[in-house]
């Protein structure tokens, strides 16, 4: 797992983008630690982190698409390889592991 932190988007969230929250938790994406805003969903914590890409994916945000799909696996399930879900409908768990995603979701600092 890389010690590397992804800091969030250069550019500022607009505040109406995500559901309120009071701090940041940690998840694994790919193999790198992040920290996203809790009570959040997923797909909007991938917005947190790469405003640009996301904001302009081709996304549907309401579970349509399943161009969002990632696969993964709580710290309590540490064996498993990662369920499927979709990001715009799960939201983030704390300790949460991201081992694979749609190749829609482009990540600065994470995906290529």
């Amino acid at each position: 797992m890389s010690e590397q932190t992804c800091e969030p988007s250069p550019t500022p969230v607009e505040s109406d983008l995500l559901d309120p929250y009071e701090r940041l938790v940690k998840i694994e994406v790919l193999g790198q630690r992040v920290e996203v805003p809790e009570n959040n969903r997923l797909l909007r914590c991938f917005q947190y982190l790469s405003l640009e890409t996301i904001s302009y994916g081709d996304f549907c945000w309401n579970g349509d698409c399943t161009n969002c799909q990632v696969w993964y696996h709580t710290k309590d399930q540490p064996n498993d390889n990662g369920k499927p879900a979709l990001s715009c409908r799960i939201d983030v768990i704390e300790e949460m592991v991201i081992t694979a995603m749609s190749p829609f979701i482009k990540l600065r600092g994470i995906t290529k």
